[in-house]
């Protein structure tokens, strides 16, 4: 066999093996991002229409949320969010808007208070999605029902069910059981 012949066979052969390194890449990746965001994978591709796009920003959000150093909450800011909670809960009875509007207020003061960028709506969103991809639909659905209150368009049980899925989110942020032992520790 002449030299040409064995650098062609080598060179398909290094070709070959890189296709089939990317392809597993590429499927790993896929797999990665499904388990990680869950109905938000499916969402963010129906939303792009092309999964190759959709799995390069849920990459983006994933890595700029391992990024932020999530602060735990200290005691008393544990407190004051709880203690504002309530009052938001009891608020709702009188005033189911304005108690959507200080859920979401609250919500976003605890994403500033642990570290996350909330400043650009859109960056809030993405980033609830990657923290918390398990409550990144109810957090959408509450965000557009909350839109929806501004421009008028929005029932009681609309807010209702923004105000439970606020809530769900919230119970999330502050912590939960494994928070909390890591505070009593």
């Amino acid at each position: 066999m002449e030299l040409w012949q064995t650098l062609a066979i080598s060179a398909a052969i290094v070709i070959v093996v890189a296709v089939v390194a990317w392809l597993i890449y590429e499927r790993n990746r896929t797999r990665h991002l499904r388990e990680r965001f869950g109905p938000e994978y499916d969402r963010r591709t129906a939303a792009l229409g092309d999964r190759r796009r959709a799995e390069s920003e849920l990459a983006k959000s994933e890595m700029r949320v391992e990024k932020v150093k999530v602060r735990p909450l200290s005691t008393s800011d544990h407190m004051r969010f709880m203690e504002e909670w309530k009052l938001c809960q009891i608020r709702f009875v009188d005033d189911p808007a304005g108690a959507v509007d200080e859920a979401d207020h609250i919500v976003t003061d605890i994403m500033r208070t642990r570290g996350y960028a909330v400043d650009d709506p859109y960056d809030r969103v993405a980033d609830v999605c990657a923290a918390y991809p398990n409550h990144a639909s109810a957090f959408r659905e509450a965000n557009e029902v909350v839109g929806r209150h501004h421009r008028g368009d929005a029932s009681t049980e609309d807010l209702r069910r923004a105000f439970v899925n606020f809530r769900a989110l919230f119970d999330e942020m502050l912590g939960g059981q494994d928070e909390k032992l890591k505070r009593v520790s």
